[in-house]
């Protein structure tokens, strides 16, 4: 895919984040492996305002520029550029602030497998990182650890991280941890819900391993 269709997926996934309601505002943002580096969106524009001249493309250990020489990248580029340098298999990177993630992530909890979607992730759980302070290097480095094994997490006080082999398949992602979090979310205030055991959660492992549902095997360690 050439650069100029990157660009326009890149804008059309945050669009979609808040058009899908997974976002609000300015709050998320989203990356793509392009090249020696990556592309991301602007810092502080509103994504209907965003032109493919307006992102940035920003070189690993390196400079970033925009077409137009006006933009910045997103303040969050650091934990967008340390998951693609540690994750080889991420392709695509989506980070939102919906409100069912935001909630949980304000409890700073981790998702326990109530429900046998979690697998979906590529774990038994969906970790939260502890709380660092937005656009620091502290918050990149306990991102990259919750996402170690996981194709999602969240962050403390703050939102969650979805990636993927596309943009596609991160904001697919990104939805169904949403999902997963409001109905979670829902069960903490019903009484809790029923925690599925480790062989449970095992034997959806072993499908979503095998591609069932992502269109690509994830390999997962299956631990907690």
């Amino acid at each position: 895919m050439n650069d100029l269709k990157l660009r326009k997926e890149l804008i059309q996934t945050v669009l979609k984040m808040n058009g899908l309601g997974i976002n609000q505002g300015t709050s998320g943002n989203a990356a793509v492996r392009s090249e020696d580096g990556y592309l991301i969106t602007p810092s502080g524009m509103a994504y209907e305002d965003i032109s493919p001249d307006d992102v940035v493309f920003k070189k690993f250990g390196g400079e970033y520029a925009s077409p137009n020489g006006l933009r910045k990248p997103s303040s969050e580029w650091r934990f967008h550029e340390d998951i693609f340098t540690a994750r080889q298999d991420v392709e695509a990177i989506v980070h939102t602030h919906g409100k069912a993630v935001m909630t949980i992530a304000c409890l700073q909890k981790d998702v326990p497998p109530f429900h046998y979607m979690i697998g979906v992730t590529g774990a038994k759980t969906i970790r939260c990182a502890p709380y660092e302070t937005f656009a620091t290097q502290e918050l990149s480095d306990v991102a990259v650890q919750a996402l170690e094994g996981r194709k999602a997490c969240l962050l403390a006080n703050h939102g969650q991280i979805a990636v993927g082999g596309s943009l596609k398949q991160a904001l697919s992602m990104a939805l169904e941890v949403e999902t997963l979090c409001e109905v979670y979310w829902r069960t903490l205030i019903a009484g809790g819900a029923v925690i599925l055991d480790d062989q449970k959660m095992d034997e959806a492992l072993a499908k979503f391993n095998k591609g069932y549902g992502s269109g690509k095997a994830f390999v997962s360690d299956g631990k907690s």
